[in-house]
């Protein structure tokens, strides 16, 4: 790197951070705020019908069982090669 860049902010980035940092509202103000910006958020929530709803649950269910075989066989697998390897007798 040459030694004759010089690595000093502009003057824009600059207004715009000292721009930033104006009067933060009081506590009460920024809880309204925020308890507004979750029921605006709320509103855009889609309820699932009753058939997406019974979809979703086997899915969920199908793929945690799915799981819990994988893990049940790797448990099994290290036991048996634990067992091979220290020789602890049954």
């Amino acid at each position: 790197m040459s030694s004759d860049v010089i690595d000093e902010p502009n003057e824009e980035f600059v207004a715009v951070s000292k721009a930033g940092r104006a009067k933060k509202p009081n506590i009460f103000a920024r809880i309204a705020l925020f308890v507004r910006q979750v029921f605006a958020e709320l509103r855009k929530v889609i309820t699932p019908t009753r058939q997406e709803l019974v979809k979703f649950t086997a899915v969920v269910l199908a793929f945690v069982v799915i799981m819990m075989g994988i893990v049940y066989g790797l448990d099994l697998l290290f036991a048996l090669v634990v067992n091979a390897v220290f020789g602890i007798p049954r």
